[in-house]
C-alpha cells in the first residue's frame, strides 16, 4: 500500500498518529481484561467484551445518554455522530427504510432483492434488509457503528461495516422505571416509558414502550384549488378538485387548499425482556418486541421539468383535461406538492394518442395509500455458560417477522406515470453459536451462524410510462451458514499482538418470480416468469497488528475483506431483463491510533484506510426493444436503439430523436450489469476533551475519496456520489444551581458535509449538492431531590434548508426530476421522570 494513495489532507491525522507516543503520560504497561469503572463503553465488536480503547477497530460507540443528549432518536439519525457515513430514510419509492454508507459504500435499495452493504444486528440477532431498519432506539445501552469491511465476525453484507444495537438488560439490583414526555412543533407529542422489576435475587423483568406523533411538515395541495386560489384557473383547465369541499363561488373562497401532508410519524412499539441467573456461570435472557408503524410517506418535491420532447404518455394526459405539461405541476416551494395518488381519467377511458388508455377496464382510476404500513416483531433468547474461569459458550436464537406495505407516486404531480403498490415481507430465524476464551497468550472466540428466512413481494405496476398494468407475486428464500475463528495472539511478554481471523460462508437464495400484464389470455410473450438461485462459497480474513505503546496508547493496523451476496435484477420489465450478477468484495487496509492523553482529559481516536473495492457489479441504465404482448415482435414507434457506451456486448440505450420511417422501434428503460472496479481512501478523527471539569466537547471528522472509472467517458469521475467530508461537534457545560436543586446544562451541536453530486446522469441536476451545516440546540434543567429532567431543544436551529436526497427520473426517459427536503427548524419540550 502507497501512502502517498492517501492524499494530502491525510497528512495531518498521519502526522498526528505518529506524534502521539510523545505526547501521552506515562503509565505501567498490561491492560485489564474487564472494564473498570472509568466511564468507558464495554463494546462487543470483537465478539468478546472489550472496553472501546482497548478495540483496534474504526468503530463509534455511543451511548443512550449521549443518543439523548444530542437529539438522536432513530437510525436515521446517526449521521450526526458518525464521521464518514450516511444514513438517510429512503426515497418515498423505496419504502420505510434507511440507506446506510460507510466509507462511501452502500445502497439505496430496500428491495429483497437486493442486498445491503451494511450489517444491521440487534442484540446479535441478524437484522438482514433496510427495508423497516430505521429502528426507534428503545431501551438502547449503546450503539456501535463499525466502519470499513467486517467479513469474519459480522459477515453476511459486512461489506461497507456493521451497525451493532446493543439493549438495556434487566437488572437484578432494584426496581426503577422512567417516564418522558415530548410535545413540539408539527403537534408532535412522544411518550416513553418503562420499567424494571427484579423477581427474588436472579431474575429481573424489563418492560418498555413508546408512541410517537407527529404532523408531516410537507403540505400536501389540490392542485385545481390551488390555481385557482392564486387567480389563474385557467392553467388547471378541467382537471376535478380532489376534494368538492373546496369548490368556491363569487360567496366563498377556501381559505387553503390542504388535503394532505407528507414527512410525518405515527408509531407504536413495545419491547419486554426477561433475565434469569440460575447459577452464577449460567445467564439466560429472553426479548420480544413489537413495532407498528403508520407514518406518512415521505416528504417529496418536483424541483424540475423538462418540457423538451416531452413523450405521448404525459402529452396525451395533459391535453386531456386542456393543459399542457410544464412548469404550472411545480408548487415553487419544496415544502408543498401537488401530489395526489389518484388517477383522475376513469377506467375505461380512451384517452387520444395514448397508448395506455386504450378502453380496457384495468386502466384509469387507480387509487393508492400514502400511508406506510409496517408491522415488525421478533423473539430471541440468549444462554451465555462460563464453562471455566476463562472459556464461555453463547447461544443465540432469534425469530423475526417484518411485514408492510407502501405505495408511491412517482410523477411527483396529479398527473400519472407510474404508481407503484407494494407488500413486502420477511420472515426468518437466526441462530449462533460462539466459544470464547482468555488466556495469557490469546484472546480467541470460534462460531458457527446459520440464517434460514422465506420473503415475499407483492406489487401492482401501474405503469403509463410502460403503457401496462403489471401485478408482480414473488418468493424468496434465502439460507446462509458460516464457521468463523478470531484470535488476538500476543504469545511473548511484549505488548504486540497478532489478529488473525477468517470466516467460510455457504450462501443460497431461491427467487421465484411472476409478474403479469393485463393484457390476456395468460401467460403471454410479455410475462415474465423465471427462477434464479443466486449462490456462493466466500472466504473473508482478517490479519492485523497491535502494539500497546503505555496503557493509554494503542496503534493498530489492518488488512480486511468483505462481501455481499450476489443478486440479479428485482425490476424486469419485459423477459429479455432478466439477469443475474455476481456479489461484491472489497479489501480494506486500515491504520489507526486510540489515545488517552493527559490525564485522560484528551480523548482521540484516529484511522486512515485504502479499501480496493475489486468487484463491484454496478447497473446502468440502457434501453431494449419493447415486445408487444399481442404479438411478441418489438412494438411500433418512433425512437431507435444505438449502442450503450461501456455497456456489455448487446447493450443498447434511446435516442431521442425521431428516427426515418420504417424503423419501426419502441425503446424500453432496463438495467444492464458490468463489473466497475473502484478504490476508496480516506481519514477519520474522534474526539471527546474535558479541559475542566464539567465542561465537554466531542466531535468527529471524515474524509473520504471514492475513485471509479466513468462507464461511458472511460475517464476518472472528478466527483462522487457521497460528501468528501463529514464532521460533527457538540459543547456543553454542566452548571450547579444549588438554588434549583440542580444543574443546568446547556448544549450546542453542529453536523456538516461537504458538497456532492446528486443521482442522475441527463439533466442539469447532474452536479452538486451544496454543503451544509446543521445546528442543533438543547438546555437541561435536572433536578437531584426528585429525580427528574426538563430539556427544551431546537432543531435546525438556524433553519437551513437542504435536500436529504435527489431522485432524477430524467435518466429514466421521464420529464420530472424529484428531491426530499430535510425538515426544517423545530422546537420541543421533553418532561423525564426516573423513579
Amino acid at each position: 500500500m502507497n501512502l502517498r494513495q492517501f492524499g494530502p489532507s491525510t497528512i495531518p491525522l498521519l502526522a498526528l498518529m505518529l506524534a502521539s507516543p510523545a505526547l501521552a503520560q506515562s503509565a505501567p504497561q498490561g491492560r485489564q481484561d474487564d472494564a473498570d469503572n472509568d466511564g468507558d463503553i464495554v463494546v462487543t465488536a470483537t465478539r468478546l467484551p472489550t472496553k472501546l480503547q482497548d478495540t483496534p477497530i474504526a468503530i463509534t460507540a455511543v451511548t443512550s445518554e449521549q443518543l439523548e443528549e444530542r437529539g438522536v432518536k432513530s437510525v436515521a439519525d446517526l449521521s450526526a455522530v458518525v464521521p464518514n457515513a450516511q444514513f438517510r430514510r429512503v426515497q418515498g419509492a423505496f419504502g420505510p427504510g434507511v440507506t446506510t454508507f460507510i466509507r462511501g459504500l452502500g445502497t439505496t435499495d430496500t428491495s429483497l432483492g437486493g442486498e445491503a452493504a451494511v450489517a444491521y444486528y440487534i442484540d446479535d440477532v441478524y437484522y438482514p434488509i433496510l427495508l423497516g431498519s430505521n429502528f426507534d432506539l428503545l431501551d438502547i445501552d449503546h450503539i456501535e457503528v463499525l466502519r470499513g469491511p467486517q467479513g469474519t465476525l459480522f459477515g453476511r453484507n459486512a461489506l461497507a461495516g456493521a451497525v451493532n444495537i446493543v439493549s438495556k438488560q434487566p437488572e437484578f439490583g432494584e426496581a426503577s422505571g422512567y417516564a418522558d414526555v415530548t410535545v413540539g412543533e408539527y403537534n408532535r407529542h412522544d411518550l416513553r416509558a418503562g420499567f424494571n422489576l427484579p423477581l427474588g435475587d436472579n431474575a429481573a423483568v424489563m418492560i418498555s414502550g413508546v408512541s410517537k406523533e407527529r404532523r408531516g411538515y410537507q403540505r400536501v395541495l389540490d392542485f385545481t384549488c390551488e390555481l385557482r386560489r392564486r387567480g389563474t384557473p385557467q392553467l388547471a383547465g378541467t382537471f376535478p378538485l380532489y376534494d368538492p369541499q373546496l369548490a368556491s363561488n363569487p360567496s366563498f373562497t377556501p381559505d387553503n387548499c390542504v388535503i394532505g401532508h407528507q414527512g410525518g410519524e405515527d408509531v407504536r412499539a413495545l419491547r419486554g425482556s426477561f433475565r434469569w441467573r440460575p447459577i452464577d456461570s449460567v445467564t439466560l435472557t429472553l426479548s420480544a418486541d413489537k413495532t407498528w408503524d403508520n407514518s406518512e410517506n415521505p416528504a417529496d418535491t418536483l424541483v424540475n421539468i423538462n418540457t423538451t420532447g416531452l413523450p405521448a404518455w404525459i402529452t396525451s394526459q395533459a391535453a386531456f383535461f386542456g393543459m399542457t405539461y410544464d412548469q404550472r405541476f411545480m408548487t415553487g416551494d419544496p415544502f408543498k406538492t401537488y401530489v395526489s395518488y389518484v388517477d383522475r381519467i376513469a377506467p375505461g377511458t380512451v384517452v387520444p394518442n395514448s397508448a395506455f388508455y386504450n378502453g380496457r377496464a384495468t386502466r384509469g382510476g387507480n387509487i393508492i395509500d400514502p400511508i406506510n404500513h409496517l408491522r415488525h416483531w421478533g423473539v430471541s433468547g440468549k444462554l451465555e455458560w462460563g464453562l471455566a474461569p476463562d472459556i464461555d459458550l453463547t447461544l443465540i436464537y432469534g425469530h423475526r417477522e417484518m411485514d408492510e406495505t407502501h405505495a408511491f407516486d412517482n410523477d411527483g404531480g396529479v398527473l400519472v406515470g407510474e404508481h407503484v403498490a407494494s407488500a413486502i415481507g420477511e420472515h426468518y430465524d437466526n441462530a449462533e453459536v460462539r466459544l470464547a476464551g482468555r488466556t495469557g497468550w490469546a484472546d480467541w472466540v470460534v462460531g458457527a451462524f446459520y440464517f434460514d428466512a422465506f420473503g415475499y413481494f407483492h406489487a401492482t405496476n401501474y405503469s403509463v410510462v410502460g403503457s401496462a398494468v403489471r401485478a408482480v407475486d414473488t418468493t424468496y428464500e434465502p439460507n446462509s451458514k458460516a464457521l468463523y475463528a478470531n484470535a488476538t495472539l500476543h504469545p511473548f511478554d511484549v505488548p504486540l499482538s497478532l489478529v488473525l481471523g477468517g470466516r467460510y460462508s455457504w450462501d443460497h437464495k431461491f427467487v421465484d418470480y411472476t409478474n403479469y400484464n393485463d393484457v390476456p389470455p395468460h401467460p403471454n410473450s410479455s410475462d415474465i416468469i423465471f427462477q434464479v438461485e443466486p449462490r456462493q462459497r466466500k472466504f473473508n480474513w482478517k490479519v492485523g497488528l497491535n502494539y500497546e505503546v503505555t496503557e493509554d496508547v494503542l496503534l493498530y493496523a489492518s488488512v480486511a475483506t468483505g462481501n455481499s451476496l450476489p443478486g440479479y435484477n428485482p425490476r424486469p420489465l419485459q423477459p429479455s431483463h432478466i439477469v443475474q450478477f455476481d456479489g461484491n468484495d472489497d479489501r480494506a487496509y486500515e491504520m489507526g491510533a486510540k489515545l488517552d492523553l493527559f490525564d485522560r482529559r484528551a480523548r482521540f481516536n484516529l484511522a486512515a484506510f485504502y479499501t480496493d473495492f475489486n468487484n463491484r457489479p454496478t447497473g446502468i441504465g440502457g434501453a431494449d426493444a419493447l415486445i408487444d404482448p399481442n404479438t411478441g415482435q418489438p412494438a411500433v414507434g418512433n425512437q431507435q436503439l444505438i449502442p450503450l457506451e461501456g455497456g456489455p456486448a448487446g447493450s443498447t440505450r434511446c435516442s431521442p430523436t425521431t428516427v426515418p420511417a420504417g424503423t419501426g422501434i419502441v425503446c424500453l428503460t432496463r438495467t444492464y450489469y458490468v463489473n466497475v472496479p473502484a478504490t476508496v481512501r480516506g481519514a477519520e478523527l474522534e474526539y471527546t476533551l474535558n479541559p475542566i471539569d464539567r465542561l465537554t466537547i466531542n466531535g468527529a471528522v471524515g474524509w473520504s475519496k471514492f475513485k471509479s472509472p466513468d462507464i461511458a467517458a472511460r475517464t476518472v469521475n472528478r466527483r462522487q456520489g457521497n460528501p468528501f467530508w463529514t464532521a460533527n461537534a457538540g459543547i456543553q457545560y454542566e452548571i450547579p444551581a444549588e438554588v434549583l436543586h440542580g444543574t443546568v446544562t446547556p448544549r450546542f451541536d453542529w453536523a456538516y458535509q461537504s458538497s456532492e453530486v446528486i443521482s442522475g446522469t441527463s439533466t442539469k441536476y447532474n452536479a452538486l449538492n451544496g454543503a451544509r451545516s446543521i445546528f442543533n440546540a438543547r438546555l437541561t434543567y435536572e433536578n437531584q431531590d426528585y429525580d427528574f429532567t426538563v430539556a427544551g431543544g431546537v432543531t435546525n436551529l438556524f433553519n437551513k434548508f437542504y435536500y436529504l436526497n435527489w431522485f432524477d427520473y430524467q435518466a429514466f426517459g421521464r420529464p420530472n426530476t424529484e428531491a426530499q427536503p430535510g425538515a426544517p427548524r423545530q422546537w420541543y419540550v421533553t418532561v423525564s421522570k426516573r423513579f
